[in-house]
This record gives structure tokens, C-alpha cells and sequence, in this order.
């Protein structure tokens, strides 16, 4: 990697834990600068502004790591139930970097920023899609293979999963652990084990 992109990638993965912790609007550039190291003249060369550097963060931090932890584990052969259900534990419990106390990434931005920034809507908005139908196809599949009950409505689990999701990020933000995470894990098990 030269060393203008590595320095694009640290400013993207530096600002993008500055913003997991502390909100989009409330990190500042120079927070950025100074805990990237990197010079102004440095940011503004890889970015005009730090909402184009935002809309990095999520096309090519949040969006390769969405497939990575909400789409590649249902990409197994089996009982998608059974994965569905792993995701979440691993989202939830498993998962060093997501913290109860700042809640999920994407759900942050999404609530921060949509309201004002239509290119933040839109993006995430493609985060969002790319996780239901890839919910979407492995509950089809799972209904083809007998896995998942015929008369389950793919699209209807799909809501349920993601919204309780969110939902449940945004308690362990407020609870500040993960007591409401647990309740939802044996919710959610129970819940999917009636659509088998």
C-alpha cells in the first residue's frame, strides 16, 4: 500500500472510532488531526470536507464490514436459524469493538445524520438494504430446504431481526450493558425456533 493510501485508510479507521464514541457532528476535524497525527493539509488532500470523509467511512469501512459480520455468517450451508441466531450472540455479546454503552455504528449515523444529509441517508440506506435481502434470500433458502417453516414471511422475520437489533443497541446504550441484550438473545432463540 503507498503511503498516501495508508494514510487515507488511518484517517478513515481513526475517525471512524472517534465517531462510534463520540457522534458524527459532536468530532471535529481536528479531533480527527489529532488523533490521526496527520496534517490539515493531509485531510484536506484525501477529503474536501469531513462529510465526503464521512461518506467514506461508510462505503468503505462500514460497508465492508457489514458483509464481513451481518452477511457472511449467513452465507453457511445449514439451518439459516441457526446462523441468524449466531450473528446476533456474536453482534452482541462475541464482538470486542461493538460496545453496549455506544451502541451500533451504522444505527448511530443513521439516527445523527439522515434527518439533514440526504447523501448520508442514501448511503446508509444501502447498508440497511444490503443486510435485508441478504436476510431475505437465506430465509428463502431456508424455507426451500425445509429448514424454515413454508409459510413464514421472509420479509416479515427480516423486520422483526433488524428492528429488534437496533432497538436492543440503543437499550445497551442507555442501560450501559448488556442485561437487555441477553433478554433479547432468549427472545429472539424462541422466537426463531417457532418458525422452524
Amino acid at each position: 500500500m503507498k503511503k498516501a493510501e495508508a494514510t487515507r485508510l488511518t484517517i478513515l479507521q481513526k475517525a471512524f472510532e472517534l465517531i462510534y464514541v463520540k457522534g458524527y457532528q459532536t468530532t471535529s476535524i481536528d479531533d480527527i488531526l489529532a488523533t490521526t497525527q496527520v496534517t490539515k493539509g493531509a485531510f484536506y488532500y484525501h477529503f474536501k470536507n469531513k462529510d465526503e470523509m464521512g461518506l467514506a467511512i461508510i462505503h468503505e469501512i462500514l460497508k465492508p464490514t457489514m458483509a464481513e459480520s451481518f452477511i457472511a455468517p449467513l452465507q453457511n450451508q445449514g439451518d439459516p436459524l441457526e446462523f441468524i441466531y449466531g450473528m446476533m450472540e456474536h453482534l452482541l455479546i462475541g464482538n470486542p469493538f461493538l460496545k453496549p454503552e455506544f451502541g451500533c455504528p451504522a444505527s448511530n449515523l443513521t439516527q445523527e445524520m439522515s434527518p439533514w444529509n440526504v447523501d448520508f441517508s442514501t448511503a446508509l440506506n444501502g447498508l440497511t438494504k444490503q443486510w435485508e435481502e441478504a436476510l431475505i434470500e437465506v430465509l428463502e433458502n431456508g424455507k426451500k430446504n425445509g429448514f424454515v417453516r413454508s409459510d413464514a414471511d421472509s420479509k416479515q422475520i427480516t423486520m422483526m431481526v433488524m428492528s429488534g437489533y437496533w432497538g436492543v443497541r440503543n437499550l445497551g446504550k442507555l442501560d450501559n450493558g448488556k442485561e437487555s441484550y441477553l433478554l433479547y438473545l432468549k427472545e429472539l432463540k424462541s422466537y426463531l425456533n417457532s418458525l422452524k
